[in-house]
């Protein structure tokens, strides 16, 4: 009796360290299959930079919290032009950290009303 039991204890044994590998050999397949697509943006209205908020902002490719924090923070210190501080796209380069080419890649996703 005690030899069945240990017999059982081993295939038990064997049969969940097979069922952990087969879990991790899907979980890294998933990871690499996944990490080769590209993940699309999408909004569901274009952004006003000049009353967007930093949660609003950072959905933008490119933009992280910093340059949205940024982009708010000279929003408000250059709170002249009718609320217009940001006429267009390229007038975002004037935050710190933002250049040509990412002003560039948000035209897309900016509106300027």
């Amino acid at each position: 009796m005690a030899v069945e039991q240990e017999n059982v204890q081993v295939l038990a044994f064997v049969i969940s360290i097979c069922m952990a590998v087969i879990f991790s050999v899907g979980f890294v397949v998933m990871v690499f299959l996944d990490s080769g697509q590209l993940h699309e943006i999408r909004l569901e209205d274009k952004i006003n930079p000049n009353y967007a908020s930093v949660a609003s902002l950072v959905r933008l490719p490119g933009i992280g919290i910093a340059r949205a924090e940024a982009i708010v923070a000279y929003r408000h210190t250059n709170d002249g032009n009718e609320g217009l501080v940001f006429r267009s796209y390229d007038d975002l380069q004037k935050v710190k950290g933002i250049g040509p080419k990412t002003a560039q890649s948000l035209s897309q996703w900016l509106k300027f009303e």
